[in-house]
């Protein structure tokens, strides 16, 4: 069964709709290694239209380029990418296709394949939203930069019932980048206050 892995970078209030703003200051060696590091689980990218639009429309120029980001450029416009859209689109970009039919049985049935090693998905946070309800997320890799952003889209929406996490992994970065990959966990027991008291 593949894995499904989702990377995001995010400020330290939740908002997952980056500003090149503030991302970029602490984008150092260490985030791009976690970034391949990530990129290394899949041999599929599951994306939202829009981060295709902005993938799509910087990386085979990147690649074409010649520059020192060419040789990941070309890394991505050879991975198989599956696109997650309400309307039909025209694939400007090698290798990219259309989701058929849900979304969610669309992914379980990529789980599922045999053939695929494991699912990436990078940004797209309605995406992941959605996978993230119906229990398809497998690993939550967040890069968490030291600031507030205040404003943007955030990668948790509310809803009726918490997100259990098991932290896997840590990082920390010069920069103060913290990488923190989560996997699903099960709702700890019901504890109170008179259960807590004595360790205050």
């Amino acid at each position: 069964m593949a894995k499904v892995v989702s990377t995001l970078f995010i400020s330290a209030d939740g908002v997952a709709e980056i500003d090149p703003d503030w991302h970029f200051p602490y984008f150092d060696e260490n985030m791009g290694r976690a970034v391949v590091e990530d990129y290394d689980t899949a041999d599929v990218l599951l994306i939202g239209r829009e981060t295709y639009d902005s993938f799509a429309g910087a990386w085979p120029d990147r690649e074409t380029a010649g520059g020192e980001d060419a040789e990941f450029a070309e890394r991505l416009g050879d991975t198989r990418k599956v696109v997650v859209s309400r309307q039909s689109l025209e694939f400007s970009w090698r290798n990219s296709e259309l989701i058929e039919g849900d979304l969610v049985e669309a992914v379980a049935a990529l789980k599922a394949d045999a053939g695929v090693k494991g699912i990436l998905i990078p940004g797209s946070i309605s995406v992941v939203q959605q996978l993230l309800a119906a229990g398809l997320v497998d690993e939550l890799r967040l890069l968490v930069h030291p600031v507030a952003a205040r404003k943007g889209r955030r990668l948790f929406d509310d809803g009726d019932a918490p997100y259990h996490l098991k932290v896997r992994l840590t990082e920390a970065y010069p920069t103060g980048v913290i990488r923190v990959i989560y996997t699903p966990s099960e709702a700890p027991g019901k504890v109170g206050y008179e259960e807590v008291k004595g360790q205050v």
